[in-house]
């Protein structure tokens, strides 16, 4: 598959011109619809780091790469083949991304679970309190605020935003609480909160989808690297370079 990887990516470097970055054609998105023959769910095109080849990118998160006649597509991942190794220009691309649309989220937008000392490190995680998995991971945030990792919630109904799920995580956003809240409807309790309170969970989602989330618990690191559902606690704090004990 590697082979097949590099020889793809000679191919491109052979066909495209060597010319220097540029923005965009301003048609290129209507061309590509003109050869798919529909519309393809365009969110953004930006350059590439291979000249002549645009990174588009469509909403939901999937990623391709055109010409600029968009004829021509590449479907999957770019990779450059650096002097420390094979580095995935796509997934860095798409890390960066997110880390921007996370941290636009004020902190009185989230459900926080803080350590009683210092915070080490800080995990954001898209949940839904009808996730069995989103359960699991729950249940070990004493664990994870123990070592000196943050843990923040967004919502992410996964059935959307007008599911049961999403009313749930509604009261959640509109307690006095919402540490206290989310820990309450994991546990199966009823939520109280003012019935007319404008909670982002509509918004969350969209942000999830634009993400690139599918699915529940989704993670976010720090530097915006995602991993799609549960991991232990111990598991987590290594990827954090957090030890037991809560040292970094």
């Amino acid at each position: 598959m590697r082979s097949r990887l590099l020889s793809a990516l000679a191919l491109v470097g052979v066909a495209l011109a060597p010319s220097a970055f540029a923005e965009p054609p301003a048609d290129l998105a209507d061309k590509l619809n003109a050869h798919s023959g529909q519309p393809l769910p365009i969110e953004a095109i930006d350059d590439s780091p291979v000249p002549g080849l645009y990174e588009v990118r469509l909403r939901g998160g999937n990623t391709l790469y055109s010409d600029a006649d968009g004829r021509y597509l590449i479907v999957g991942d770019l990779y450059e083949n650096a002097d420390d190794g094979m580095v995935n220009l796509t997934e860095q691309a798409a890390n960066q991304r997110r880390k921007a649309l996370v941290d636009a989220v004020p902190e009185d937008q989230r459900v926080v679970y803080k350590p009683a000392g210092e915070v080490k490190a800080k995990l954001t995680v898209f949940t839904d309190p009808t996730c069995p998995y989103c359960h699991k991971l729950h249940a070990e945030l004493s664990q994870l605020n123990d070592m000196g990792i943050e843990v923040d919630y967004l919502a992410f109904p996964r059935m959307g935003p007008s599911s049961d799920a999403a009313r749930q995580l509604a009261r959640v956003w509109c307690a006095d609480n919402r540490s206290e809240a989310m820990s309450a409807a994991f546990r199966g309790d009823e939520v109280d909160a003012p019935k007319n309170c404008d909670a982002p969970i509509a918004a969350q989602y969209r942000l999830g989808v634009e993400s690139g989330i599918q699915g529940t618990p989704a993670i976010i690191f720090p530097d915006g690297k995602m991993v799609p559902g549960y991991l232990p606690a111990k598991r987590l704090a290594a990827m954090l370079d957090v030890n037991a004990d809560g040292d970094s």
